[in-house]
């Protein structure tokens, strides 16, 4: 009984050094970026820690044949973002869960040296460092985190964990995604997954594609760090490597941040889109006008680690 025991100590303790081992490795090979910056009247410190998280349309790396098996419509040259997240994390104790925020890619904002245009601009004249600007004057919350992630990237690490079930309430057939969905439950692999978060052919168009989004993050990063995954060298050692080519972070970010995102998008979160006040058009086509006030009440109660009022998460689950 005793040797077996010494034998699970040694296995453990293998399998310890290991994932420290790969841990330092991924750590060191990620991509960082300087996304934040310390310009004049920057938002101060709030309670917690927030994370802005970029699903961008960038196909470097990807071969045109991969582009057309991931149905990404080919180069289009500067990079826009397909998806913004604002990912709260309040501090211990506070009782409060966390929050994840859907920012319409079409909201109307003001733009630093740029003027008023779409939220996605941003990204594309300026790159993280400004779209992170723009979101912190908008939402009066400072950014203290900063992830990104491409298509060939998503779709790669998807793939790497062996896929992800997710359970559509109505079918979804969109050629322009490259997707045919049935209804119910189903594990997509990482061509189905990127058509499924970027689909528009549901009843509510973006309003869908965000809750989508929302829906699809949680369970990626359930599975993830699940045992499944995490106990197989065969699943975390291919996510692993995929994380460590594919993903960017900023200059100040390491794994464990990563690591404490994953693991508080699998628990228990509230999930929002920004509140909208109404959909227009305007010399910068189809855009997203917020309702400032309920805004302003969403991203002070997020400021302050402070409950959602149940009527403003009415109002920003349209």
């Amino acid at each position: 009984m005793r040797r077996y025991g010494r034998l699970l100590l040694v296995c453990l303790l293998a399998f310890t050094v290991t994932a420290v081992a790969v841990g330092a490795w991924v750590d060191s090979s990620l991509t960082r970026i300087p996304a934040l910056s310390n310009y004049p009247d920057r938002p101060a410190q709030g309670a917690g820690s927030t994370w802005l998280i970029v699903g961008s349309d960038g196909r470097e790396g990807l071969t045109p044949e991969q582009q057309a098996d991931l149905s990404t419509g080919g180069d289009l040259g500067s990079s826009h973002t397909d998806t913004i997240m604002m990912v709260h994390i309040p501090r211990i104790g506070s009782g409060t869960p966390a929050t994840l925020v859907s920012i319409p890619r079409d909201s109307y904002l003001p733009i630093p040296d740029y003027g008023s245009d779409k939220v996605n601009t941003a990204f594309t004249v300026g790159g993280p460092a400004l779209l992170v600007q723009t979101v912190e004057q908008a939402t009066r919350v400072r950014i203290d985190h900063y992830t990104e992630i491409g298509f060939g990237g998503f779709a790669r690490l998807v793939d790497a964990v062996g896929g992800v079930t997710m359970c559509p309430s109505e079918p979804i057939s969109d050629p322009l995604a490259g997707i045919e969905l049935s209804a119910g439950c189903q594990k997509l692999d990482g061509r189905t997954a990127l058509g499924f978060v970027r689909s528009r052919a549901t009843p509510r168009a973006d309003l869908d594609r965000m809750a989508n989004q929302r829906e699809f993050m949680s369970a990626l990063m359930h599975r993830a760090i699940s045992p499944e995954v995490l106990l197989n060298p065969l699943r975390w050692y291919p996510m692993a490597h995929a994380a460590a080519n594919t993903v960017t972070v900023d200059e100040d970010d390491h794994i464990w941040d990563l690591v404490t995102l994953a693991w508080t998008l699998r628990g228990h979160i509230t999930t929002v889109t920004v509140p909208i006040g109404e959909l227009t058009e305007n010399t910068s086509g189809s855009v997203v006008v917020w309702d400032s006030e309920a805004a302003q009440r969403l991203f002070s109660a997020l400021n302050s680690d402070s409950p959602i009022p149940p009527d403003l998460l009415e109002a920003a689950n349209p």
